[in-house]
């Protein structure tokens, strides 16, 4: 893929002494792995409307309750 963002990363990479280059392409190998890799939303649409509209109430109403509160003695 080639963005013009890449000419100017590059344009600013030649710049930079042999140290510094090493550095951000250990940093883009690092970035390229840990980029999320998932299910792509359209392939969930399947579930859509799969949960009972009960059962949601449920959910977010135990959502509702339980968030925003802390447990001190929990650490």
């Amino acid at each position: 893929m080639y963005t013009p963002l890449i000419d100017k990363v590059v344009k600013h990479l030649q710049s930079l002494p042999y140290e510094s280059q090493r550095r951000v392409l250990e940093f883009t190998r690092a970035l390229a792995s840990s980029t999320p890799r998932g299910t792509p939303g359209h392939s969930l649409l399947r579930f859509a409307g799969s949960i009972p509209p009960d059962d949601v109430k449920r959910m977010l109403h135990a959502i509702e309750q339980g968030c925003e509160q802390v447990n001190a003695d929990e650490w």
